[in-house]
């Protein structure tokens, strides 16, 4: 899989060269962080988990059907705040997570090396800890190989998939290019130089011109967090898995989401992926990009429900048998 566009690549090779502590020629300072597109209406359970070598922050809410789901590099589980009240509403219950050194998440001493395994176990870990013997669970970008990689682990947690604008390849010459340049750029100008490198990839240009405050959540998620956190998850993304093989042998339900403008993991990956996994369910979001489960949140919303109302999980399924 190659980016579609250079712009991200380039951007990184330009911010490398940028003099110590300043931006990268010709990119705009990154907004101050804002309160997000709504206010926060979490009125559920959070807590931590010590897992090895963390300590790992969750939310849940509501009642019923588990959905766990996995934010993306380098952001946190309020990615899915402008989901998680939909999902709830419809009858379930909605869980989220920061993975080690994101968000409200930290590492226990010094940052250990991040993999895509070993968030997959901190997430199980959390489903351990929560009772929650089987869920649905999507992931967003980073989050997908992880979903995989949790699957390949216990197929047996799985009710059904989500995979939200993700890819299930290995990281190709020019992409590990991509990651081991932003780590440079987080280790010669810190983590503040990022996200103006990547907000670009994250939301449409319609979006980032009519939804200031959108800008400014999303920039706000990268902000929390580590410096080791952002370097760890370039690594575990460059020296991801091939879960290719593992498509054919999913067999739950699978609904694979992807925004239409996707410059990172772009449309075409995803239609590959549906056509490998048995019965999986394929929707485009046409005026979404890389962060559609956010940016288009009430279509994304309605897609996520319509398809599951006819799975064995939903909760008029359930209630039926």
């Amino acid at each position: 899989m190659l980016l579609r566009r250079s712009l991200f690549a380039v951007g990184l090779t330009t911010a490398c060269m940028a003099p110590l502590g300043m931006a990268a020629a010709g990119t705009d300072p990154a907004p101050e962080a804002g309160p997000g597109p709504v206010e926060s209406t979490f009125a559920g359970e959070e807590g931590f988990v010590e897992v090895e070598g963390a300590r790992i922050f969750y939310q849940a809410q509501g009642e019923g059907q588990p959905i766990l789901l996995i934010h993306g590099y380098p952001l946190t589980g309020d990615l899915f705040a402008e989901n998680r009240e939909a999902l709830v509403q419809a009858g379930y219950r909605v869980i989220t997570v920061d993975l080690r050194g994101y968000g409200r998440s930290e590492a226990l001493g010094e940052q250990p090396e991040g993999s895509i395994e070993s968030y997959a176990g901190d997430v199980l870990a959390v489903m351990d800890e929560l009772g929650v013997e089987s869920a649905v669970i999507g992931g967003m970008s980073m989050g997908g190989p992880i979903v995989f990689s949790m699957y390949q682990q216990a197929p047996d947690r799985f009710d059904g998939i989500i995979l939200i604008d993700t890819v299930a390849t290995p990281a190709p010459p020019p992409e590990v290019g991509t990651w081991r340049g932003l780590i440079e750029v987080v280790n010669q100008q810190g983590t503040e130089a990022v996200p103006p490198l990547i907000i670009d990839e994250m939301l449409t240009g319609e979006a980032r011109l009519e939804k200031p405050e959108l800008v400014d959540y999303v920039i706000g998620l990268m902000d929390e967090a580590s410096k080791q956190a952002y370097i760890a998850g370039a690594e575990a993304l460059a020296t991801r898995p091939d879960f290719r093989p593992l498509l054919p042998e999913i067999d739950v339900p699978t609904l694979v989401m992807v925004g239409l403008q996707d410059t990172i993991y772009p449309v075409s990956i995803s239609q590959q992926m549906a056509e490998a996994i048995p019965g999986a369910d394929l929707e485009i979001i046409d005026d979404g990009s890389h962060a559609m489960i956010l940016e288009e949140a009430r279509e994304a919303n309605e897609e996520i429900l319509d398809w599951a109302e006819d799975q064995p999980f939903a909760p008029e399924q359930a209630a039926a048998k």
